[in-house]
């Protein structure tokens, strides 16, 4: 069974297409859990118009803390044996849920990373071919803590992962360095995929940001980051 957690916020504009794209990646007996953080928008009946029309989608009134709370909560609600990660306004591929799982079990991966081809607002304009290559992308814990190259909208994981990188830190700048990197330091199992399974879309409300805060802001949230690594290690 495979679940992909969403999380969801003022998402109308876009959320449709991309709920469109993941269904038509899962089989019946999978599931969608979607956590939406407080919406003011139309994304709530959105969601629920989705619910009555397909058993799958399962929603959820979200902790109203934030971003990486609102992931960690999604990701508590799910059940499946691997678990995908999905932001509210990409595009996926319509292999992509295959040609992770394919990858996932002839690797004995516990984490498979793949590529996204950045998009503009419309989804019809690319602003970068692959993000791989823009950010150096690939796996071991020291790489990532310095440069993250994890983005969660491209992760996959195995539910075994989940009692190892919950609950995580609210402090932290990113959930899915954290996981990423939790999983480098245990398993060691993780694949970047140099595939581009999704279609990353770039827009004015994109939570996630490719710009710096600044060399100072940069080595807060680095200091702050490998505390919560030393602390969940013990």
């Amino acid at each position: 069974m495979i679940s992909v957690a969403v999380v969801t916020y003022n998402g109308e504009r876009y959320l449709k297409e991309q709920l469109d794209s993941i269904l038509g990646n899962l089989k019946a007996e999978d599931e969608v859990v979607v956590s939406d953080d407080g919406s003011s928008d139309g994304t709530w009946n959105i969601l629920q118009q989705y619910r009555e029309q397909d058993a799958r989608v399962h929603i959820k009134k979200g902790p109203g803390q934030g971003v990486i709370a609102n992931v960690e909560y999604a990701l508590s609600c799910c059940r499946g044996d691997y678990i995908f990660l999905a932001d509210q306004d990409d595009v996926w591929m319509p292999d992509k849920v295959e040609r992770v799982m394919a990858v996932m079990k002839a690797q004995k991966a516990v984490l498979v990373v793949h590529d996204a081809r950045v998009m503009d607002a419309d989804c019809r304009e690319v602003i970068m071919p692959s993000f791989f290559d823009y950010r150096h992308s690939g796996r071991g814990a020291v790489k990532n803590m310095v440069k993250n190259t994890y983005m969660g909208c491209c992760m996959a994981f195995s539910r075994e992962v989940l009692s190892y990188v919950l609950p995580i830190p609210k402090d932290i700048p990113m959930h899915d360095q954290w996981i990423g990197v939790k999983c480098d330091l245990k398993y060691r199992r993780t694949v970047f995929l140099k595939e581009q399974l999704i279609c990353y879309r770039r827009h004015g409300g994109n939570v996630s940001d490719f710009s710096h805060n600044g060399v100072g802001t940069m080595i807060k949230n680095r200091l702050i980051f490998l505390k919560g690594i030393l602390i969940s290690n013990g």
